[in-house]
């Protein structure tokens, strides 16, 4: 189930919310979101639940065992256990098909492929219960002391499926407690009715491009249709996954819990590095925090630390070595930016917000050809094509003019144009109260309409 789903729009939804707030008992209340959390995550592959079960208890013993022995040499130990088990796990499921592909190229193994599929979200549960027992470890965080508790926090379906990556020390209060809130609950209906339109009326439109341009006519691209068609997928990534961000922290002010934010206008970067500031922020921070730091961060071998942070983010989105060459790509592109600051500081803005998008563009080719043979093709019709323009470019463009507009409007960082305390936003924050209800029944409306014809639907993250 995807949150742009009639189902889970009709009839999931609202049924939680019921539930929910159906009591002021924080047991009950606890339970019934963990119920629903669990029916959500078992919807299309019931089989994982047992996974994700056994990830949530054996790391709530492990930092139950870690608070109890802290100071200790059995606490690292501890630490160590939950850190092999659940990167053991991910490994396993995730990147077990890649692992046995590189071995056998080299060493004919005598067994067949494991064919594991993906469990959904294990790549995001995982950080986060390693973030929990690390935390508990340094002594920043009290261990959870009720498994239901820490079951809910780990299967919310807010957050489950694609992120963001929740700390239990930003959330841990409101695991315990919330409190109905009808401001919270307000902007919780805005937050996921605008993650809603983005999602439906921006990446699916742009998504329908991406797969004629990159699947159905890769090996009759012109120059011009080949940046089309990444741009298309930027376009595409971007609105699928900051959507998905906006309904999950709009759908947690509905429950009580407020998440960080995890978009901040990235297409309005000046810089490689800004850009990843802005982007996927949990992700990031999560490398920072528990990789990057503990490595040296600033203090020592920088440029090492970058590179590695960057290998390992490439291959956290997907266990092929196009993931790895994108990594490896931004991680250089990070090193590069460290040493040549003096001559950034001194260029214009525009030149440096246009040379971020044509880098940003051009890594969504190595993000999106796993297969190298296309990706090395496809880069060279970028830069030098032998195919004229396909007759209907022209009018993939002109069709689009208006939803052009549009995407360019919501990239614009216009909280950072009109900053918190100047009159226009003031005035227009006033306005806007009125019509908020009518706005978000419009949105709804809206892309309930474009979803009931929809043929293409999917959430790109879900298989990360």
């Amino acid at each position: 189930m995807v949150f742009s789903s009639l189902t889970f729009l009709y009839l999931f939804l609202p049924l939680s919310l019921l539930f929910h707030y159906s009591t002021k008992n924080d047991l009950f209340r606890n339970i019934f979101l963990t119920i629903f959390s669990l029916v959500f995550y078992a919807w299309a592959e019931p089989m994982w639940i047992f996974l994700m079960v056994f990830t949530a208890l054996f790391d709530f013993s492990t930092g139950l065992y870690i608070e109890k022995k802290r100071g200790t040499p059995w606490a690292k130990v501890g630490l160590i256990a939950s850190i092999v088990v659940n990167i053991g796990l991910l490994v396993a499921y995730k990147y077990g098909g890649f692992i046995y592909d590189n071995l056998h190229y080299w060493f004919p193994l005598p067994f067949d492929r494991p064919q594991n599929s993906l469990p959904v979200g294990i790549s995001f549960y995982t950080f986060m219960v390693i973030s929990y027992v690390v935390d508990i470890y340094r002594g920043e965080i009290k261990a959870q002391r009720n498994p239901l508790n820490f079951l809910m926090f780990i299967s919310l379906f807010q957050h489950l499926v694609a992120g963001p990556i929740v700390r239990y020390s930003q959330i841990s209060e409101q695991v315990e407690k919330r409190t109905i809130d009808w401001s919270r609950m307000s902007d919780g209906v805005t937050r996921f009715c605008i993650g809603l339109f983005k999602k439906v009326a921006i990446a699916n439109v742009a998504g329908v491009l991406v797969d004629k341009y990159l699947d159905t006519q890769l090996y009759s691209l012109s120059s011009y249709e080949g940046w089309f068609g990444i741009a298309m997928f930027s376009i595409q990534l971007y609105f699928d996954f900051s959507g998905y961000s906006d309904m999950a922290i709009g759908l947690a002010k509905l429950f009580g819990f407020d998440f960080h934010e995890n978009f901040k206008h990235p297409y309005a970067a000046i810089s490689v590095g800004d850009f990843y500031r802005r982007w996927h922020i949990s992700l990031g921070r999560f490398f920072r925090d528990y990789v990057y730091i503990p490595l040296g961060g600033n203090r020592k071998h920088q440029d090492r630390n970058i590179l590695i942070v960057w290998f390992l983010t490439g291959f956290w989105h997907g266990a092929n070595w196009n993931f790895a060459l994108w990594g490896t790509y931004f991680g250089v592109l990070m090193v590069l930016e460290k040493h040549l600051k003096f001559i950034l500081d001194k260029t214009p803005r525009v030149l440096k917000h246009g040379y971020t998008l044509v880098l940003i563009v051009f890594s969504r080719a190595i993000f999106y050809f796993v297969d190298f043979n296309q990706l090395s093709y496809f880069i060279g019709n970028l830069f030098y094509s032998k195919h004229a323009i396909n007759p209907g470019f022209l009018s993939d463009i002109t069709t689009h003019v208006f939803w052009f507009i549009l995407v360019i409007v919501l990239c614009i960082p216009w909280d950072e144009i009109y900053t918190q305390d100047h009159p226009v936003r003031n005035r227009v924050a006033i306005r806007y109260a009125y019509v908020r209800p009518f706005a978000n029944a419009f949105l709804l409306v809206l892309s309930t309409m474009l979803l009931v014809n929809a043929t293409f639907n999917p959430f790109l993250y879900t298989r990360f």
